[in-house]
């Protein structure tokens, strides 16, 4: 198959590029394949194979974490409450909040938000267009903070770039860690951020190797194998 020239050049920029590579010279290596070859600021993202058997109850993960450099993008929240928690939304930040009609809004086929958050006395009628919501990842759930009484802190959290992380039925993980063009030292925070958050919740029943393999990539750019026994010794320096 013929390279495009973008794909030409990409390869002479990893030519002799060396992997397993450290996370700091993976990131650095995209940010310059992205100058070179991207039109747009791509987001950059963690991709992990975890050594766990998700069939199993104990094994499953689903967690989130906040990253300290943020997304890189505004997050639109929308909060389903009533009366003060409507009001404590609002106050929080919130871009949409409301109980029955927002509800009803959703159901009719609006979607211009990225996080919905609820409290629990509405996951009752929540749960009327779970079908609709569940598919997109956008159901609530008390496991990732969406669904809570604390409404000011979870849509602060959510607008700070609040991430979450969950391994699909083959134990991978994918999330997004920033933008190709923000600095490296606020990549690596965020890298580091996440990568401490997935070590720490790896389930106690996971035998074996816990992160197989792992890579950071950018969404239209190569993706750069890593070390997965180094990752923990790496971000030492940028987890408090």
């Amino acid at each position: 198959m013929k390279l495009t020239k973008k794909q030409k050049k990409t390869a002479e920029m990893l030519e002799g590029f060396v992997q397993p590579a450290t996370a700091a010279d993976a990131i650095k290596k995209l940010q310059e394949i992205a100058k070179e070859t991207s039109k747009f600021n791509e987001t950059v993202e963690f991709h992990a194979r975890l050594g766990i058997d998700v069939r199993q109850a104990d094994q499953q993960i689903r967690s989130t974490t906040v990253l300290p450099a943020g997304l890189g993008k505004t997050i639109r929240v929308a909060v389903v409450a009533k009366g003060a928690k409507a009001t404590e939304a609002k106050d929080a930040g919130a871009d949409f909040y409301g109980e029955d009609d927002l509800i009803d809004k959703i159901a009719g086929g609006w979607f211009e938000f990225d996080t919905l958050i609820a409290t629990p006395d509405m996951m009752g009628a929540l749960g009327k267009i779970g079908r609709v919501l569940g598919p997109k990842g956008l159901m609530p759930n008390p496991k990732t903070g969406t669904v809570t009484l604390d409404i000011a802190r979870a849509v602060k959290d959510a607008k700070a770039g609040k991430v979450e992380f969950r391994a699909d039925k083959q134990g991978m993980i994918h999330v997004p860690i920033g933008k190709v063009q923000f600095a490296e030292k606020d990549l690596m925070v965020n890298f580091s951020t996440l990568a401490d958050a997935i070590l720490k919740a790896k389930p106690s029943a996971a035998k074996g190797t816990y992160v197989k393999s792992a890579y950071i990539a950018t969404t239209m750019g190569p993706g750069i194998k890593l070390d997965p026994k180094n990752i923990a010794a790496e971000i030492k320096e940028f987890v408090s």
